[in-house]
């Protein structure tokens, strides 16, 4: 079976009606040289047998390194076995988005609750279930915020994660809105002066991230009144979910928006994917916010439901006005944070203590190395950036020894030369740490 259903008569009817003469200009846009004119070579198939046995074969090669120092997006946390046992039921384990939604109290609730949880933990009224990432979250809160306003400037801060700017940047690229980025300062923290004179009336959003790249926590109340004035809305990012459970949520700061990446929340790092993307707002834009909302309700006989109270997929309304075409179980990922969330309860607070602690014994022993030194004097929360002799070089004997070393950051701040970003969270131990460090000084 070649899986394809249409006969030549309906590739011909088709084109007709469309109005071309063959099924290549359908790729007009493709550039000539992306385009496949030969096909793949592939290997043959196998028996079922023959497949489980190489599948079992490369999942060998598979290493998990005892000690990990990097976050810079993806973050290595401990994962309680209840996530994996409720996820993995049948009920919700599949690939494609579940429409089960419509119908399914299982689902609904789990999504209601995912939303409730996000909402309280970001300060905000509404929190959806989900986006793709981090980096799509902050993209599709920009797009939403120039339409909304009509205008046409998104300006961020230079401290965002790089491929979160990327995306935002691609996204403002496809729709026509100037992008602008403004630097930080001495502290790690965003140059005020800078943003202030990059925001004017025509800016639609200001983008920050808090804490950010570097780990560093931003001052949002000052930014706030500043963008507010402006007329302008503000968007908030994060990349490490954890920092929700200690920091002062920046919806109680006057964000529009609050946008970041969940992986932490119960989802493993697994070849970057799949991730969570957290987006929450302000009620004013319960209409507009992509992805699905659950709510909760009574039926004839008074007893507590919950309902799908807002899609806004292509597939559910006129396809002009729909802002999400997302496909993928992204409810699973939600599924997962919100397991993980009811699993740690209140105990969310103790975590985000324990890893800030062991951010700041790891930050203090690196600093008694000969020739290191901190490239920031910014507050940071599990995160934080410092100047080494030679950053290659030390990766290079950690990972020798087994050990995921500092994220290299002179590869998008080449001003930053022998820069690491390093990250510590509850899955490394005082002895991991003296361990790494008892290493560096041999």
């Amino acid at each position: 079976m070649d899986y394809v259903p249409h006969t030549a008569d309906d590739e011909q009817k088709m084109m007709e009606v469309t109005g071309i003469r063959s099924i290549d200009e359908l790729f007009a846009d493709i550039p000539e040289k992306y385009r496949l004119r030969e096909l793949l070579d592939l290997p043959h198939s196998l028996p079922e047998q023959d497949v489980f046995s190489l599948m079992k074969d490369l999942g060998s090669r598979n290493t998990i390194p005892p000690v990990i120092l990097t976050g810079a997006g993806a973050y290595h946390h401990y994962i309680p076995a209840v996530v994996g046992h409720v996820i993995s039921r049948s009920e919700f384990y599949t690939a494609y988005t579940p429409y089960q939604a419509e119908i399914s109290q299982g689902i609904l609730q789990a999504i209601y609750e995912y939303q409730t949880m996000i909402a309280r933990l970001t300060g905000m009224q509404v929190a959806n279930a989900s986006m793709y990432d981090g980096a799509s979250a902050m993209a599709e809160a920009a797009v939403l915020s120039a339409k909304t306003l009509n205008r046409t400037r998104i300006v961020m801060v230079n401290s965002i994660h790089p491929e979160y700017r990327q995306v935002v940047k691609t996204y403002c690229w496809s729709n026509g809105y100037e992008c602008i980025e403004t630097p930080f300062g001495p502290s790690g923290q965003l140059d005020m002066e800078s943003l202030k004179n990059a925001v004017d009336d025509n800016t639609a959003a200001v983008l920050i991230q808090s804490p950010n790249f570097f780990g560093i926590i931003e001052n949002i109340a000052a930014v706030e009144s500043m963008v507010h004035a402006k007329g302008a809305l503000l968007v908030s990012g994060f990349t490490e979910a954890t920092s929700l459970g200690i920091l002062k949520p920046a919806g109680e700061m006057g964000a529009d928006f609050v946008v970041g990446e969940g992986q932490s929340f119960g989802n493993p790092m697994n070849y970057g994917g799949p991730y969570l993307g957290i987006f929450a707002s302000t009620d004013k834009f319960l209409r507009k916010i992509p992805g699905r909302l659950a709510g909760a309700t009574v039926d004839k006989e008074g007893k507590r439901g919950f309902v799908l109270t807002l899609q806004t997929r292509e597939q559910h309304i006129r396809r002009e006005r729909a802002t999400s075409n997302i496909c993928s179980n992204e409810a699973l990922c939600a599924l997962a944070a919100a397991v993980y969330l009811v699993s740690l309860g209140k105990n969310l607070k103790k975590l985000a203590e324990l890893n800030l602690q062991k951010a700041h014994y790891l930050r203090s022993r690196l600093l008694e190395l000969q020739g290191w030194e901190p490239l920031f004097s910014g507050p940071v929360y599990n995160e934080f950036a410092l100047r080494a002799p030679n950053a290659k070089e030390i990766n290079r004997r950690l990972e020798a020894k087994g050990i995921i070393g500092g994220y290299e950051l002179e590869k998008d701040y080449p001003g930053l030369k022998n820069g690491l970003l390093f990250c510590a969270t509850e899955m490394l131990s005082k002895k991991d740490i003296d361990g790494v460090v008892s290493l560096l000084k041999a």
